[in-house]
């Protein structure tokens, strides 16, 4: 009897010494890590999103729970261990031992264009014989630019294709013979003259110089997601983003300037969208990346209000595109104030499965409608 008491005691006391030192010690040295495995990806694209678990101290860890959420339109293969409701929320279990590293991928697939986070993380972990939890939560600050995929269909591409003519005729008036900027793949409206015949029986494939312009022609592009209808069009706003990013990337791969403007907020500073002229591939970046802050569950900035004069008293040496889903009076007045000053502009008009809406006679020689079916 004293003998099983003994040995009694001296497992109440095993165990109270382990639960003391895995309470003080549990959480030392470990390193818990959660990031995407790169920082941008484009609509409907896979990414990876890696756990990173170390524990730099010979102390074993039987289980550890590493909690976390995110935007449920990061869609995840794995669901196991996974609830989503308004947002996605993960719960992976590991067994560690003293020194010892685990990495797992997380694959995914961005569903939607937006810019997700994971804010934080919660720990728990548990001693030897699982009788008692112990919980850490830790801040995380990782991030993922999901871009709005570039629109393109067959109609879409030939009206690009007329309006960079438009462009290019206006342009070439102004290029500058004597400054060399690199050589590209040769294009329908490019000149016989321009052909780099060397570079092209090297490559097999017909190459024409670029030259500098001693005053850059500048794209400036608006859009309005402006929506104020009973039924919500979010579809429709969607694509008027889409378009922005293919009209973008469009013209700086021709080597023009481009700007961008509109009513959107972005999801980080709540401001409406605004980058000055720019080219090269830093330009695109950055309007990929204002395109996926626009918050659009707030409501839009005033169209008019925000963009009224740099519309009409900065437009010098550029041509105007506007894209928008809706024709408000408001915006229809603007529009046609612009029009009366003599200006070029182009209004890429989206349409999602209904009818195409009646416009007054003076704006319809300048729209170009783009159907929602396209690619």
């Amino acid at each position: 009897m004293i003998a099983l008491i003994t040995v009694g005691i001296v497992a109440w006391l095993l165990y109270m010494i382990q639960l003391k030192v895995y309470q003080k010690l549990w959480n030392r040295n470990l390193s818990v890590k959660i990031d995407f495995s790169c920082r941008e990806i484009f609509e409907g694209e896979q990414g990876n999103l890696l756990e990173v678990v170390e524990n730099r101290k010979h102390l074993p860890l039987a289980m550890l729970k590493v909690k976390f959420h995110t935007d449920r339109n990061l869609v995840f293969d794995d669901v196991d261990g996974s609830r989503v409701s308004d947002l996605f929320y993960r719960n992976d279990v590991f067994q560690i031992g003293g020194g010892e590293r685990i990495t797992r991928t997380l694959s995914f697939t961005g569903q939607k264009r937006g810019y997700y986070k994971i804010m934080g993380i919660d720990l728990v972990s548990t001693e030897l014989l699982m009788t008692a939890d112990m919980a850490e939560s830790r801040g995380e600050d990782s991030w993922l630019y999901v871009y709005p995929r570039p629109f393109f269909s067959e109609d879409f591409w030939q009206s690009l294709q007329q309006l960079n003519g438009e462009v290019l005729t206006r342009r070439h008036l102004i290029e500058d013979p004597f400054e060399y900027r690199g050589i590209r793949e040769y294009q329908p409206f490019d000149t016989m003259r321009s052909v780099n015949w060397k570079a092209t029986a090297k490559t097999g494939s017909l190459k024409v110089n670029q030259r500098n312009y001693t005053a850059l022609q500048t794209i400036r592009i608006f859009f309005n997601i402006d929506d104020l209808g009973i039924l919500k069009k979010d579809d429709a706003v969607e694509l008027c983003l889409r378009i922005c990013a293919a009209l973008s990337a469009y013209f700086l791969s021709q080597g023009i300037r481009v700007s961008l403007y509109g009513n959107g907020v972005d999801v980080i500073n709540n401001e409406p969208v605004g980058i000055e002229a720019g080219a090269g591939n830093g330009q695109m970046d950055q309007i990929y990346k204002a395109l996926a802050r626009v918050d659009t569950s707030k409501a839009g900035v005033n169209f008019t209000e925000s963009f009224r004069e740099k519309l009409l008293y900065e437009s010098g040496g550029t041509m105007t595109l506007f894209v928008s889903a809706n024709a408000y009076e408001d915006l229809l007045t603007l529009i046609g104030e612009y029009q009366e000053l003599g200006k070029e502009y182009v209004w890429f008009y989206p349409v999602w499965r209904r009818e195409k809406p009646s416009l007054p006679a003076w704006a319809q020689p300048h729209v170009r409608w783009v159907d929602g079916q396209g690619k």
